[in-house]
């Protein structure tokens, strides 16, 4: 375990009231989402007007975290395509294209698959399945100042709003996401990858450190890869690629304190039947192999709501929190307060300790760009009823 920093600020806790966060992502302007779009469809794109409106959609989501009540705030993703992607554009090694596996939950019903692989006309996307980049030679982190500039940008914002917000935080994938997600052609293991991918993400974990964030380690692979590239393998497998991932991911934090960390692990940000999904039971003992300060994972979904009991038998470390969702992304219902508090409090007698949940929202609003389900009016609402939920539960705390 290490120990905090000398001068590090520790991670919020909810001492006094519950404190609200989300995910990372939120909706992007369509503009920009269209550049992005045309970009990965190989079409030239003007990289100045591209940060220009990034730049001014950060200001934006800022603005609307800020409106909704939200403490613990971020940059909204919006000057990357995806959660993920945009590392292609900041790493060497990544070339040529394959298409991921089908999900198996989506797979199982044809029916289902062929409406969710129909395009949406006047809609552009960045897919997360198609035409996906892969490794073709060494990966290495090309220009520092390149996630140097994205922090800054975001301080520039935050500037205008001190006194509006708790903590920041900023996002960063996990190198498991990006091993399953952008297939190794290069490399000759995959703990070879792994390493890589681990050595050149610690540039971006110890830079959002370094600013002054918390770093929010996006790693849906340790629950969603069960059911895409090891769906026809037995959980020990499975199993085995979470515990090489965490291995990676604890050496890429070797010089980050853990409570400047908080790693977000769910099973796919998508709308399907979910019922190929690995039980929360049978990775929360791996996932206790994370070196860092807080869990965000999901309990508003109808597949999972019920796996914060998990909380009950495997004990997270005292100094550990919980980011609790309470919030489904993928839904244009407004979850009433009432429903947000009594889900704030069930994760709390889970835990055993009010001070040790934050509310929070399952996953990102718009994970890649153009994906997202949930129109910006109705997220920011959203937010609002996540901000009202937790005030509920806080007045309904014991003394």
């Amino acid at each position: 375990m290490k120990a905090t920093g000398e001068g590090e600020t520790r991670m919020l806790r909810s001492t006094d009231r519950y404190l609200t966060t989300h995910c990372g992502s939120l909706p992007r302007p369509a503009g920009l989402t269209a550049m992005y779009a045309a970009r990965q469809a190989g079409e030239a794109v003007d990289a100045e007007a591209l940060a220009r409106d990034g730049r001014a959609a950060l200001a934006g989501v800022l603005d609307g975290q800020t409106r909704a009540g939200i403490d613990i705030v971020n940059n909204g993703e919006q000057q990357r395509d995806s959660f993920f992607l945009y590392v292609r554009h900041r790493m060497s090694g990544f070339g040529g294209s394959w298409n991921r596996r089908v999900f198996a939950d989506i797979a199982k019903y044809p029916a289902l698959q062929a409406e969710m692989e129909r395009p949406i006309p006047g809609r552009p996307a960045v897919s997360l399945r198609g035409t996906l980049p892969t490794a073709t030679s060494e990966v290495r982190y090309l220009d520092r100042s390149l996630v140097a500039a994205e922090c800054d940008d975001f301080r520039h914002a935050l500037a205008s709003h001190n006194g509006d917000y708790q903590e920041a935080f900023f996002t960063a994938p996990s190198p498991g996401i990006i091993a399953a997600a952008m297939l190794n052609k290069f490399y000759d293991t995959e703990r070879a990858y792994l390493a890589a991918l681990g050595e050149a993400l610690r540039v971006e974990y110890e830079a959002i450190v370094a600013h002054g964030y918390i770093l929010q380690i996006d790693a849906p692979d340790l629950a969603m890869e069960r059911h895409i590239t090891y769906q026809d393998q037995p959980l020990s497998a499975f199993l085995g690629f979470v515990e090489r991932v965490l291995e990676t991911i604890n050496a890429a934090l070797i010089n980050i304190p853990r409570d400047r960390v908080r790693l977000h692990v769910c099973w796919g940000n998508y709308e399907a039947p979910h019922d190929c999904d690995v039980p929360l039971a049978d990775i929360l003992p791996v996932l206790r192999q994370a070196d860092v300060g807080a869990f965000v994972l999901p309990f508003a979904n109808p597949r999972h709501a019920h796996e914060y009991r998990c909380l009950e038998t495997t004990r997270l470390d005292d100094d550990q929190v919980i980011v609790a969702g309470v919030i489904d992304p993928l839904t244009h219902f407004v979850e009433h307060p009432e429903v947000i508090a009594d889900r704030i409090e069930n994760v709390t007698r889970a835990v055993g300790d009010p001070g040790r949940v934050i509310a929070g929202v399952d996953c990102g609003f718009d994970t890649s760009a153009g994906r997202g389900k949930v129109v910006e009016q109705v997220v920011w609402a959203k937010l609002a009823s996540l901000a009202e939920g937790a005030r509920v539960a806080t007045a309904r705390r014991s003394p």
